[in-house]
């Protein structure tokens, strides 16, 4: 099977490229593939692929909120440019969005067709891209997750472990609920969907949910560190953009699928044992 995979150098990116190193790939990303330009498309009808998996995006949400209009360059336009190249092709475009397409007002998990109304201008952009994908390919999968983190690139994860070496105290928001996923599980969840026709919005998270607190105080357990993690609200820390409070996505459309993820705990903890052989491989 030929996949052009975008984003290949990111968090997911990367986990993509071993979980899928038996097919034959195409890998896409700054800085010779720009999603702002016009003409970023022919590199992929070019490859004529089967299978698009569309991972490249601008995920700086507070950077967001200063440049709006580079947020929706990339989310929005630059998303409805692969999705055209992946109609010309026939092949299907698999999208990778996000839980910040809600508000956070609801109170219990949100599933696919509940409405979308972002709070931030990343979120907005990340819609715009959802609603681009599915109007200009048929053939199209959008795969919604959140709090993603993995053992490649920036996340909470690395920067609460740094925190946590640095700090006699951390301090981390407790009033905002979400599903942190480990970005290898969701690497290999999405190829075993490569076998399966699911078109349409599928949320797809580690098992569970948290708040940031929750999460950074099992991050500090299993890394050992005798560093107490104080809860505040968001209030406390303000920030350019405006997060969901509860963000917490459905795994029922998944299960129904014949697919389960593991927990987050779990992911965590693989996620802690994984990450000293890949930092001692960079440095």
């Amino acid at each position: 099977m030929r996949i052009v995979i975008t984003g290949a150098q990111g968090q997911l990116g990367t986990d993509l490229r071993q979980v899928l190193q038996g097919y034959q790939l195409t890998l896409l990303d700054l800085p010779t593939f720009d999603l702002t330009h016009q003409d970023c498309g022919r590199v992929i009808v070019e490859a004529a692929p089967e299978v698009v998996i569309h991972a490249g995006a601008h995920t700086d949400v507070d950077g967001a909120e200063r440049n709006p209009a580079l947020a929706l360059a990339v989310n929005a336009e630059g998303t409805e440019r692969v999705a055209r190249a992946a109609a010309l092709v026939g092949a299907r475009l698999i999208y990778i969005s996000t839980d910040y397409v809600f508000d956070g007002r609801g109170t219990r998990p949100y599933v696919e067709t509940d409405p979308t109304n972002p709070v931030s201008a990343y979120g907005e952009s990340k819609r715009a891209g959802e609603q681009r994908a599915l109007a200009c390919c048929e053939n199209t999968l959008v795969v919604r997750t959140a709090w993603l983190y993995g053992l490649h690139g920036r996340n909470f994860v690395k920067t609460m472990l740094q925190l946590a070496s640095e700090r006699p105290c951390l301090k981390v928001v407790a009033d905002q609920r979400g599903c942190p996923t480990f970005s290898g599980d969701l690497a290999g969840m999405i190829g075993k969907l490569l076998a399966h026709p699911a078109q349409g919005v599928l949320h797809v998270t580690n098992a569970g949910n948290c708040t940031w607190h929750e999460f950074a105080t099992e991050i500090v357990r299993l890394s050992g560190r005798p560093v107490p993690v104080e809860a505040i609200t968001t209030a406390d820390m303000p920030r350019p953009a405006k997060r969901p409070a509860y963000s917490v996505l459905s795994a029922d459309r998944l299960h129904h699928l014949g697919f389960t993820m593991p927990s987050w705990q779990d992911g965590l903890q693989r996620f802690m044992k994984a990450l000293p052989a890949v930092s001692s491989a960079v440095s």
